[in-house]
């Protein structure tokens, strides 16, 4: 099965980072986090992707064009330019780099992939989140209900805290993961190919008309995930994470 990711966005709200970079690239621990979403897939036997590319996309197929030299031993013959790679960093993925442009919007970009996607159910994600979300739970109840789509429902933690009133006093203060709001589309999509018949074209968003489409006809379905979620997109994001990883108690990190 194949893992789509869209990575071709600006990611303005993270400028520090991407004014240089796109934000897939963006680095936790050492690594672009597009790097911990592929090890997190791949962890669980998906090692196929189809990576949606916009913004500096150059940027992410050198990253994968070097990334086996880099993290390995060489052998360089000056003579006649071959290089061999010996023993190292050499993960079993598969990786199709695909251009979507630079203005296309992600239901654009999705519609872009299918060629590439094959006709049969494909799971999708963006490229600048992690979770410990079970991925083959999440495939199992895909197919528990038949229909086209699942997206994984989170309820991250509430950023500027939680208040219960009573009055004008404070009964309950806490910043812990949300329990009493709604809950939000964290990605981690599993799909089948029929949802490309509800995007239009390259300036149709994936998360307006197509999902709602898909909901009015009751063929979208949520995964409700109570643990580990969140998004980067912004510079706080980034250094929470960060501080996470330095922990050395990164949630996501199942490798």
């Amino acid at each position: 099965m194949k893992v789509a990711i869209l990575a071709g966005g600006v990611g303005s709200r993270l400028a520090e980072e991407t004014v240089v970079k796109p934000k897939p690239m963006v680095e936790i621990g050492g690594k672009p986090i597009l790097y911990h979403i592929m090890m997190h897939y791949s962890c669980y036997g998906f090692k196929d992707f189809v990576v949606a590319l916009g913004y500096k996309g150059e940027y992410i197929k050198k990253y994968m064009v070097d990334y086996c030299p880099l993290n390995s031993d060489l052998t360089v013959c000056l003579k006649t330019g071959t290089v061999t790679i010996h023993d190292g960093v050499k993960p079993d993925w598969t990786v199709e780099l695909i251009d979507t442009g630079l203005e296309t919007l992600t239901g654009g970009r999705i519609k872009r992939l299918a060629p590439y996607l094959g006709n049969e159910t494909f799971m999708l994600t963006w490229g600048d989140g992690v979770s410990d979300v079970n991925l083959h739970e999440l495939l199992k109840f895909h197919r528990s209900h038949g229909k086209l789509a699942t997206l994984t429902a989170v309820r991250p933690t509430a950023r500027f805290g939680h208040l219960e009133l009573n009055g004008d006093s404070v009964t309950e203060f806490s910043e812990k993961p949300q329990t009493k709001e709604g809950w939000i589309n964290g990605a981690f999509f599993v799909l089948e190919p029929g949802v490309f018949d509800y995007i239009e074209g390259d300036q149709t968003q994936w998360e307006r008309e197509p999902l709602e489409a898909l909901a009015r006809d009751g063929q979208l379905m949520a995964y409700k995930h109570t643990s580990f979620w969140q998004c980067m997109d912004t510079l706080r994001d980034k250094k929470l994470l960060e501080s996470l990883w330095n922990s050395g108690k990164a949630p996501w990190k199942i490798w």
